[in-house]
């Protein structure tokens, strides 16, 4: 029975990691708070440009 079992658990975990590998994470990757500020400049940055060319 034991060795049935064992059986059994290996091939579940084995489904159940290809299983996981298919369905990826809607969530969205992380970005630190310095790279945050980083982008929140460079678009401040282009905004005040296309000010300046428009004037």
């Amino acid at each position: 029975m034991n060795r049935k079992k064992k059986i059994y658990e290996t091939l579940k975990k084995k489904d159940k990691r290809a299983n996981a590998k298919l369905h990826k994470s809607n969530k969205p990757r992380y970005i630190s708070k310095a790279e945050r500020e980083k982008i929140a400049a460079q678009q401040e940055s282009e905004k005040l440009d296309s000010e300046d060319n428009e004037h």
